[in-house]
């Protein structure tokens, strides 16, 4: 009888190992949950980024005003009949 009980607790001990540390266990459940936070965090991200250049291109495709806007912006562009000032601060 007493070996029985040995048995029984030596399988119980076993179970919970595997249960609690054992590859597949609990502890890499909960490393694998916030592996997958992190992830959906970068996608959102990614999302965000991704839908704010789609609608830049989208209103590219649509008409002049934004490649005028980034000419003006970016590359410094003047249209014919305007006067460019330049402000230089000095401290």
């Amino acid at each position: 009888m007493k070996w029985v009980t040995l048995v029984l607790i030596a399988a119980i001990t076993w179970f919970q190992y595997s249960l609690w540390i054992s590859k597949g266990g609990w502890r890499d459940m909960w490393r694998l949950q916030d592996e997958v936070a992190g992830q959906e965090e970068k996608n959102r991200a990614l999302t965000l980024r991704n839908n704010a250049l789609q609608a830049e291109v989208d209103d590219l495709a649509q008409g002049q005003d934004a490649i005028a806007e980034i000419a003006r912006v970016d590359l410094g562009y003047i249209q014919n009949g305007e006067t460019y000032y330049r402000l230089v601060y000095r401290r």
